[in-house]
């Protein structure tokens, strides 16, 4: 009786093992990006890249992300980058506002709109296989734009 509980344990225990080894292996590859464009980066609790970009000229910084997961659809394997530009409830984020941020995002060349829990992001959704300087370009688009509606939504704070 015991032998067989401790079979599907372990073969659990490897099935987790193995699924552990792939998104290493892709961290791998976010950091060696980030290090080859001299990014200054710490990996948070959920396994994501946080960046802190410095935009001294106005006296702001602006938190940004690169997943440290990647999803596939439709044989892509894709990544996100993403900054935080508002709170929903603290900014007022509702109706009116989030139809003016969906219509915004359809005029956008790259990345959209989301909200996630309590929080208004800026994402772009980005192939696993963008280069270092693709990566990079990115990151500036997404945490330029963040910052630019975070100012808009709360007029001096630099919550975000």
């Amino acid at each position: 009786m015991t032998t067989r509980h401790i079979l599907p344990l372990a073969a659990f225990a490897g099935l987790a093992f193995a699924a552990a080894v792939p998104a290493a292996a892709e961290d791998a590859s976010v950091a060696k990006r980030l290090d080859r464009e001299g990014l200054k980066y710490e990996v948070d609790n959920d396994g994501d890249y946080k960046l802190t970009f410095n935009y001294s000229k106005e006296g702001r910084t602006q938190l940004v992300f690169v997943s440290g997961t990647t999803q596939t659809v439709s044989g892509l394997t894709v990544r996100e980058v993403f900054s935080p530009a508002g709170r929903v409830e603290k900014d007022g984020i509702g109706g009116k506002a989030a139809l003016e941020l969906l219509s915004a995002s359809g005029q956008l060349k790259m990345g959209s709109w989301e909200i996630r829990g309590d929080v208004l992001y800026f994402v772009i959704k980005v192939l696993d296989s963008a280069t270092s300087s693709e990566l990079s370009s990115m990151l500036d688009i997404a945490a330029e734009t963040a910052d630019d509606k975070e100012i808009e939504l709360s007029g001096d704070r630099d919550d975000l």
